[in-house]
């Protein structure tokens, strides 16, 4: 049986689609407060099935009725958005969007 897969060339589309990839996820990316409060609002509001303006940023996360399992999925999400590792207490830690988000802007898009 010959390996034909030695044989076939990368075209260069691909390979440039293999760099940027490679780039995108060794570089980390500083998000501003705007843009984290913005995936906040519109993480929460696809996961509760409704539209971005219902959510406040000032209440709770437990306001919106999002269990263990729900806030486990965010924080992972965000890890993966945002590049960075957090504590797994961080949701309760910073309860609301608002202050999520401050803390995220500010100091928390550390990579550990």
């Amino acid at each position: 049986m010959v390996n034909l897969s030695n044989n076939i060339a990368l075209s260069d589309k691909t390979k440039d689609i293999n760099n940027v990839y490679y780039i995108e996820k060794k570089t980390k990316i500083k998000r501003n407060i705007s843009e984290i409060k913005d995936w906040l609002v519109t993480y929460i509001a696809q996961l509760l099935e409704i539209t971005p303006d219902e959510i406040e940023i000032d209440i709770p996360f437990d306001g919106y009725s999002l269990d263990s399992a729900a806030a486990v999925g965010l924080s992972g999400d965000l890890e993966e958005w945002l590049g960075c590792e957090f504590e797994p207490t961080l949701l309760y830690d910073y309860p609301t969007i608002e202050t999520l988000a401050k803390y995220l802007a500010e100091e928390g898009q550390i990579q550990k």
